[in-house]
């Protein structure tokens, strides 16, 4: 059922741009430098999203000591 939601949704910028730019033979090499400059890029930004709610949040390290020795 996910794979007939997935293929009746339409294609996003990057996932065109993606399709775009692979539309030739990559080597398995580019393959994994691509890879890894794409989960470098998400994990950038998933930790900026997450420094910006521990700021307003007010989060400090005690709070996460606190948690871990509540386990």
């Amino acid at each position: 059922m996910l794979e007939q939601a997935a293929a009746t949704q339409p294609l996003n910028d990057v996932q065109l741009m993606l399709l775009r730019l692979f539309s030739r033979p990559v080597s398995t090499q580019d393959l994994d430098a691509i890879q890894h400059i794409l989960l470098d890029y998400y994990n950038n930004a998933l930790q900026k999203e997450l420094d910006r709610v521990i700021e307003a949040k007010n989060i400090t390290r005690e709070d996460y000591d606190k948690i871990l020795s509540n386990q």
